[in-house]
Parts: structure tokens; C-alpha cells; sequence
């Protein structure tokens, strides 16, 4: 363990390693005890982590669990791998009290070719023996992929009762070498593309596994869905905001190669994507959610995403359903985006504005009077925690993102101490993305940490 200074940040923080070496820690949180949850996405371990002395539990192994091997350890560079692995990791709301309950997702089966199965599920915490054990399986039919898995987990407690909020990607269907896969993101019948809802507690008057699915979701009909929300793209951000006048969920979510988004979701709302990229400012009007209008050609070109001929049509056409971003990152001009695309096609000079966001946290407490009421977004690609300070009913952003922590690293996840005075955040072990950036040549240091920055007063 090593520490420094931060002094380039207002307020100051002093930087300390907690942890490192972890296999490409993806989730973390923190429960009554300051211990800290991560799952590592490659070796589908859960670990518990005292930040005191970076004391490490074994919580679970899940690998046995993983119907498919890992394809580096056996050589096999034929064989895909899913993005993620061992994902989102939330805890029950009354985990230190009356329900010790934590809730996973991981990607568990392969299917044929890029095609993958997750599988949502909740473990009891045995305060004895440290350990998780009793898996009570929620959902185990949410589709996977190589690519735009999603993955993040959120928990909602609203009028009395307490819901869980699952982010599941468009499974990169229409780029890349999922071309040719069909982007669901508009489907209603599928998963893809979506921000699912579950019940915490299942409702015991249920026998089937639709007990975990609340019947008041907007498209539960004949049959029973756990679809909320619809037409996102690969949302990796999930928080629930509770402040003193409002309750609110927000997501985070990649854009192609630029405009990513910070949404506020809500019930039975429609997101856009594929038919709007960040605002319905028609930026995209000519090109699709990931290719040029004059890259749909075989190979990994090809693409089943439409041509946006006019976004602000298309947002018309979605009608009340349709909701614009809460703010969009590197919201970019159509003349930069054709000339981007033709670069990439041609593997050259392959960067975008795109900060890649990544996950997302609420800070609600009084140790920073500054930040009270911010939302906190991580970037893979920037090294950079960003700040977006809300109005009073959680529904603007107010000014520009404040930038933070600067580091050569890819963070992946945040979280608070109780106290709101120390900000954990884990980082990739990996410098890798998806598509023709998956080299990705900048130097990364810091790989598979957990970094502690606490508040200096």
C-alpha cells in the first residue's frame, strides 16, 4: 500500500492503494461496516475488503458456475469471451439489519458464436463464516454477448417497497463483428436494450419465477416482463438518487463514438437508441448508431442498425414515450462524426470524443457542502472522474462537468464511505475496449486497484 497527495484538487484528497493486483475488479460497494464489496469479472470471485488494513475474504467463487471456460488459460483464442463476465453487485437495502442479502449478475453460458446467457441472482451473507452461500436464482435467461453487455445493478426503495434495477446492453447488435445481429433495443419482446426491475423480496403469492418480477411493470401484460425501460445502448451506470425533495434512477451510457448519456429513467420511457444518439439535436441525421451511410457492407462494416435519416423526426415519431438525456457527453458535430467514421473504417488514427462512462454515484452527504446533491460519472478512456451537480429537483445539470481524480487508469466503479469523506473508485487490470481500439496503446498504470481518496480537512 502506498499513498499522495492530491493537491491539484479542490477540496484536497490524499490518494492511498487499498487493494491491487485484482483481476479486473468491475462492482463495488460498501456495507454498514466500511467493508468493501468488489467482484473481479474474469475469476467470478466476490471479495470483501476491510479499507482499514486491506484485509481480503474469499466471499464466493462463482467459476464453477460458469458453463464455459476461460479461453486464455486454455489457449483457445477461437473462442469468444463476454464483455464482463462477473458484473453488477448490489446490496439489499436492510443488508446490515434484517436481510443480508446481496444480488449479482454474471454471464454464465455460451450459446453459439458471440451469443451468450446472464443469469441475476441473490446470495445470503453468512455473518459467521463470512461467506455467501444459498443462491436463489431471480433471472437466468437474460441474453449476453462479446459485446454491450450493460451489467451495473441498482437497488430503489419507493413507498414501501424496495426494487432492484437491472442495465442490459444492445449486445453491440449492428457493429463490429455483431454486424449482422439484430438490434432489439425498440423490441418490447426482448431484453436487449433495456433497463430491467425486479423485487428485492419476492412476492410470496406467486409460485413461478414471477414472483420476483413486480406486476405493475409498464409492460406486463399476458406475459410477465421485467422490462422498465427500453431503447438504450450499452448502459454501464446505475444509481438511485434519494435527496430531500426527490427519489430518482439514473443511468449512464456509452455513445458510438461520441454523445454519451446521463438519463434519468423512468417507468415504461423511451430512450432512443438506435434511432437517436445523445440529444435529438440531429447530429446523426445521415449516419446510424454506429457506421456511416456508406459503411453498410459485408464483413465487420456491415450493420442491421437504420440509417437516422432525422432525429428530431424520430423523437417525434416516439412520441411522450421519448426522453432526451439529463446531459450527453462530447455531444459532436455531424462534420466531425462523418470524417471520424471514414478514419476508423480505415483504421486510422481510431479515437473518438466518446469518455466511455462507465458507472455512476450519488453524493448526498454533508462532508463536501459542494458536492451535496452530484452526481459522480467514471470514464474509461480519460482517466477522469466527472462531477454533474444537479438543481434542486434532481432534473438539470447546472453548469459544466467538474473534472477529477486524474490518473493514467480506465476507472470502472465508485463508491462513498458513510461519512462521504473518503471516494472509493476500482480501475481496470486490462487497457482493453471493444472494436478497433481493443489495442488500446496509452500507457495504463494502476491496473486493478482499488483507490482510496480521503477528504484532507
Amino acid at each position: 500500500m502506498f499513498s499522495k497527495l492530491c493537491s491539484a484538487q479542490q477540496p484536497s484528497f490524499k490518494q492511498t492503494v487499498i487493494a491491487s493486483n485484482l483481476q479486473d475488479p468491475w462492482s463495488i460497494a460498501i456495507d454498514g461496516e466500511g467493508c468493501l464489496w468488489v467482484t473481479e469479472s474474469k475469476t467470478y470471485k466476490i471479495l470483501r475488503i476491510n479499507p482499514e488494513n486491506g484485509t481480503t475474504e474469499l466471499s464466493a467463487d462463482l467459476s464453477g458456475s460458469r458453463e464455459f471456460p476461460r479461453y486464455d488459460t486454455l489457449k483457445m483464442k477461437d473462442k469468444p469471451w463476454p464483455q464482463g463476465g462477473l458484473m453488477g453487485l448490489a446490496l439489499h437495502p436492510n443488508f446490515d439489519t434484517t436481510d443480508p442479502y446481496l444480488f449479482v449478475a454474471y454471464v454464465y453460458k455460451h450459446l453459439e458464436g458471440n451469443r451468450f446467457l446472464t443469469r441475476l441472482s441473490r446470495f445470503h451473507f453468512d455473518k459467521e463464516k463470512r461467506t455467501l452461500d444459498r443462491e436463489t436464482v431471480l433471472d437466468n435467461n437474460i441474453p449476453g454477448s462479446n459485446d454491450h453487455n450493460g451489467g451495473r445493478l441498482a437497488t430503489v426503495s419507493e413507498n414501501g417497497f424496495h426494487y432492484l434495477y437491472y442495465a442490459v446492453g444492445d449486445m453491440g447488435a449492428g457493429q463490429y463483428s455483431n454486424g449482422g445481429r439484430r438490434n432489439n433495443a425498440q423490441n418490447t419482446s426482448s431484453k436487449e436494450g433495456k433497463i430491467l426491475r425486479f423485487l428485492v423480496d419476492p412476492d410470496t403469492s406467486v409460485v413461478s419465477a414471477e414472483r420476483w418480477i413486480p406486476q405493475d411493470n409498464p409492460f406486463y401484460a399476458d406475459v410477465a416482463t421485467a422490462i422498465y425501460s427500453i431503447g438504450h445502448r450499452n448502459p454501464q451506470g446505475l444509481v438511485a438518487a434519494r435527496s430531500e425533495t426527490y427519489t430518482l434512477l439514473f443511468s449512464c451510457e456509452h455513445g458510438p463514438m461520441s454523445d454519451d448519456e446521463v438519463n434519468i429513467i423512468e417507468k415504461g420511457k423511451n430512450y432512443g437508441h438506435p434511432l437517436i444518439v445523445g440529444y435529438a439535436d440531429g447530429n446523426y441525421n445521415g449516419l446510424s448508431a454506429a457506421v456511416s451511410d456508406d459503411q453498410a457492407l459485408p464483413g465487420i462494416w456491415g450493420t442491421t442498425l437504420p440509417l437516422i435519416r432525422n432525429e428530431s423526426s424520430s423523437a417525434d415519431s416516439l412520441g411522450d414515450t421519448y426522453r432526451n438525456p439529463l446531459y450527453s457527453f462530447a455531444a459532436s458535430k455531424a462534420t466531425y462524426l462523418k470524417t471520424r467514421f471514414k478514419r476508423v473504417r480505415a483504421s486510422k488514427d481510431a479515437e473518438w470524443a466518446s469518455i466511455a462512462p462507465s458507472s455512476l454515484a450519488f453524493y448526498h452527504f454533508d462532508a463536501i457542502p459542494n458536492w451535496k446533491n452530484s452526481l459522480f460519472v467514471t470514464a474509461l478512456k480519460t482517466g477522469l472522474v466527472y462531477r454533474l451537480k444537479l438543481s434542486a429537483d434532481g432534473r438539470h445539470v447546472l453548469g459544466d462537468p467538474e473534472e477529477l481524480f486524474p490518473n493514467k487508469v480506465r476507472y470502472r466503479d465508485i463508491c462513498f464511505s458513510q461519512d462521504g469523506k473518503k471516494v472509493y473508485l476500482i480501475t481496470d487490470r486490462s487497457a482493453v475496449t471493444s472494436g478497433p481500439t481493443k489495442e488500446n496503446p496509452k500507457e495504463v498504470n494502476l491496473r486493478g486497484c482499488i483507490l482510496e481518496f480521503q477528504l484532507v480537512e
